[in-house]
């Protein structure tokens, strides 16, 4: 009732509004307006004034820097009066009566040392039962031809690994013991091999 009522009265309204506007603009466009004070357009000019320079003044002005002269070179000896003695010091050289057995310093003796050490291979039986990394302790003897034998799983974390770290030592290679120039058994290596389940 009360948008109704504000239709029926807003609509009039707003064509009486917009009526009176149209005319008033109207009437301004016809009439004849003028300025009374006309003032001419005022006009800007912004040139770069080049002045001309005197090119032999500017020489006329400019001086070269000195520069230092160099040192006078030394003067030069020609007197052989000048020169030093080359006859050297002699001297007598002590004896020393001493009976000292210094040794060559050079020890061969060497234990046996590792050249080549091939990773085991983690067996697939045994991942169903085994945690993210496992070890073995192997115990072996290194041959006077570098060759590992008598090898045996003293201590494991899984027991499944055992084989595998086993065959993975029969494949390493040694330097063998060294005595007096001579090969020689080495007897009681131990070791720990590391399973890591994400590199089988």
């Amino acid at each position: 009732m009360g948008s109704l009522f504000r239709l029926l009265i807003g609509i009039p309204g707003a064509v009486i509004v917009t009526g009176g506007l149209f005319l008033f603009m109207a009437a301004m466009i016809r009439s004849d307006l003028r300025l009374e004070d006309e003032q001419d357009a005022v006009n800007i000019r912004i040139t770069q004034q080049i002045e001309d320079s005197d090119l032999n003044n500017a020489n006329r002005e400019f001086k070269r820097p000195t520069l230092d002269a160099p040192p006078p070179p030394p003067p030069a000896v020609n007197d052989p009066s000048n020169r030093p003695a080359l006859d050297g010091v002699s001297a007598q050289i002590p004896e020393i009566n001493a009976d000292l057995n210094i040794g060559s310093g050079f020890n061969p003796d060497r234990d046996a040392q590792p050249l080549v050490r091939i990773p085991p291979q983690y067996p697939e039986r045994c991942m169903s039962r085994a945690s993210a990394t496992e070890s073995v302790m192997v115990q072996f003897d290194v041959t006077p031809d570098g060759q590992t034998t008598n090898i045996e799983a003293v201590d494991s974390t899984n027991s499944c690994l055992n084989r595998a770290a086993i065959r993975s030592v029969e494949r390493w290679k040694y330097q063998p013991k060294i005595v007096d120039n001579q090969a020689q058994w080495r007897r009681g290596v131990q070791t720990v091999i590391t399973f890591n389940l994400q590199d089988g």
